[in-house]
């Protein structure tokens, strides 16, 4: 069966008539209909409409975040050994994050977060799925789901694809799994620092808006078949299917990826950076009800020179990630919008000074730190504990499935139910430990 948008039209056809590039492939448009069959029934309310996650791609260090150990000494904390107090009672965090103390109120820090696994693939999918490597069936991960079940097929009506990646896609792994490509995300290239933001076929660097609509006008203007037969069903339906690609590109829907609309000075408090525009962007996709939004943040992964490294990128995540806690907030939109903070692992808490490293952190799936504010979360907890030194989970140990269990309910999405599995076979959204994975329990202390 083919995929066809509101209009009937099936996005084959739109492909064969020309019309269509990236913009076109983003319209409406169900899976198959074995994916529309399968999707279970909500049986939770809706805390949350959207989620926003800040992926740290190769993984922060706790210790120099939301778990510091300023007691451990040297070869543990380095030169990041000040722990501050928040404006959440009796918890601290690092140093370098004085913005995001003063929003601590806002999130919840998890710090008993754990998986063992220290390859960035294998801890990825761990991380984004709940699952294990390995397992026959590649599972699809949060923002997937999330599309399957807030996105089209359950009436989602925006022109904006239901799950969107700021700016490039994770990368280690098939964020759809199994579930195909109608659930992968859109990746919107570019970089949102820029002007214009270069959205992977919306909006193309040097092509005024003027010109587009030349182009459109052109190409209505050689449009001698549809003059000929105005009546046809066919070309009624390609008409619209011009008019939604062309809204991605010059209406209201493309106006969401457009930053110029914001404040000079908004954009100075979420920071210049790549990340603080994409932070800003986030939080104008949720405004507009995308129900799942991830932004891609790069270069976690600090073999070599992290202190040096965390200088430069410690700054952007505060001003970025506390700017977009207080503008939701400021707006109302906290507590319909999940924020989720966290990479595949965390790093290791001994420092390795010797050359060739020279001050890295090597990949840690033993312990580390997630963090999680609005859409129903309580903000100022902690949930879990470590060591003296960060290096066991001491206390309330939490794995992928607890977390991503506990975000689908704040969504409105049983954990419990079942996935469309293209084999007909029994695929549930979060494993049991009747299925042989060890689990903490979902985070019902911030719920």
């Amino acid at each position: 069966m083919m995929n066809r948008n509101r209009s009937g039209l099936s996005r084959r056809d739109a492909l064969k008539c020309g019309l269509l590039g990236a913009a076109g492939m983003m319209m409406p448009g169900s899976a198959s209909s074995i994916v529309r069959a399968a999707t279970a029934p909500l049986h939770l309310k809706a805390k949350a409409k959207s989620v926003i996650q800040i992926w740290m791609w190769g993984g922060p260090c706790h210790l120099d975040t939301f778990d510091p150990k300023p007691a451990a000494g040297r070869d543990y904390t380095g030169p990041l050994n000040e722990a501050i107090a928040t404006n959440a009672n009796g918890v601290q965090i690092n140093g370098a994050l004085p913005l995001l103390a003063k929003q601590a109120d806002k999130y919840s820090i998890i710090r008993g977060m754990t998986h063992g696994a220290n390859g960035h693939e294998t801890a990825s999918y761990m991380v984004q799925t709940g699952r294990k490597a390995g397992e026959r069936d590649v599972y699809p991960s949060v923002g997937a789901v999330v599309s399957l079940k807030k996105g089209y097929d359950a009436g989602y009506k925006g022109l904006v694809p239901p799950y969107i990646v700021v700016t490039s896609p994770q990368g280690r792994f098939s964020e759809a799994g199994f579930l195909g490509l109608p659930y992968r995300p859109f990746a919107t290239g570019g970089d949102p620092r820029k002007t214009p933001f270069a959205v992977e076929g919306i909006v193309t660097a040097g092509i005024s808006r003027e010109r587009q609509e030349n182009r459109r006008r052109l190409l209505n203007n050689l449009d001698s078949y549809h003059k000929l037969m105005p009546e046809n069903e066919l070309f009624k339906q390609v008409s619209t299917a011009e008019e939604q690609a062309y809204d991605m590109i010059l209406g209201d829907a493309g106006q969401v990826f457009d930053l110029s609309k914001e404040t000079e000075d908004l954009k100075d408090q979420y920071g210049r950076s790549t990340f603080g525009q994409s932070c800003l962007l986030a939080r104008r996709l949720a405004e507009a009800g995308v129900p799942y939004i991830t932004i891609n943040y790069k270069g976690w992964d600090t073999h070599k020179k992290h202190f040096e490294i965390m200088n430069r990128k410690l700054p952007e995540l505060d001003k970025g990630f506390s700017t977009l806690l207080k503008d939701l907030s400021q707006r109302g939109l906290l507590d319909s919008t999940v924020v989720w903070w966290g990479g595949e692992f965390g790093r290791t808490p001994k420092v390795k000074w010797d050359a060739p490293w020279n001050g890295g952190r090597s990949h840690f799936g033993h312990a580390f730190s997630s963090v999680i504010a609005g859409g129903g979360f309580q903000g100022g907890q902690v949930v879990g504990a470590t060591d003296a030194r960060g290096e066991t989970v001491s206390d309330r140990p939490v794995y992928p499935a607890d977390l991503i269990g506990s975000i689908y309910e704040q969504m409105g999405i049983d954990p419990n139910g079942t996935l469309p599995h293209p084999q007909g076979l029994v695929a549930k959204l979060t494993p049991t430990e009747a299925d042989g994975f060890t689990l903490g329990g979902r985070l019902k202390e911030i719920m």
